[in-house]
């Protein structure tokens, strides 16, 4: 396992290792994400409550993307930090919607993102996948600033086991609502990677609402020898 571990309750952590057009704050549209459906059943992309849907893609595919069931409850992430865009939010678990697509945290709780807990916990071998919103009808949410990451930028993940799983963005993009490269975002195959994912591109109203998805992939990085062992 990639994470080095401390016994729980230790009483410090160790590490392991927007641009484009804003949409109108007054559009009371709620902001959220819409990601992959159910992959055991086999099913495309659904819709999420709110107003984007990302294109469907072939059923084998999603069959293939992430495990089905949640993921046991001991390591969850608990905590998020992103220095460089000044993010310390608290991480919830979130799973699927109704119609089968993922999750995201309620509008009330814009300041928070959501770890899709169908995925990996974040340090262990795969893609984990952490999802929030960019903005509300009443100002900027939690992944406000995710576009303006750099390769490099440090994303420290607090898990419920005390460890710290720290990240070195290699890049974000943008991508259509009909470009999701689900290949790179899911799965529990490779190293430890994370994905934020958020809304962005321009706003386009309607039914689609922002045009693009802004994703931030990051690799884990390796332990930091001066913590001890």
């Amino acid at each position: 396992m990639a994470s080095a571990r401390t016994a729980p309750g230790a009483a410090s952590a160790r590490t392991t290792g927007w641009d484009g057009r804003r949409r109108p704050w007054s559009v009371p549209a709620a902001v959220a994400l819409v990601l992959l459906g159910v992959f055991a059943t086999g099913a495309g992309l659904g819709r999420a409550a709110g107003p984007f849907e990302w294109a469907t893609r072939p059923a084998e595919r999603a069959a293939a993307a992430v495990d089905d069931a949640p993921r046991p409850a001991v390591g969850r992430p608990v905590s998020l930090r992103v220095p460089a865009i000044r993010v310390s939010a608290p991480v919830g678990p979130v799973g699927q919607a109704a119609d089968g697509s993922i999750a995201v945290p309620p509008l009330s709780a814009a300041a928070e993102t959501g770890w899709y807990d169908r995925s990996v916990i974040p340090g262990e071998p795969g893609r984990a996948v952490i999802v929030g919103h960019v903005d509300t009808r009443d100002g900027p949410a939690v992944f406000y600033d995710l576009g303006r990451l750099r390769a490099g930028d440090r994303i420290e993940v607090t898990r419920a086991d005390g460890d710290v799983a720290v990240f070195a963005v290699d890049s974000v993009e943008h991508f259509g609502k009909d470009e999701l490269p689900a290949d790179r975002v899911y799965g529990d195959d490779g190293p430890p990677e994370l994905r934020l994912i958020t809304c962005g591109g321009a706003w386009v109203g309607g039914r689609t609402g922002y045009a693009d998805n802004v994703i931030a992939f990051a690799t884990l990085l390796p332990p930091d020898p001066r913590q001890p062992r």
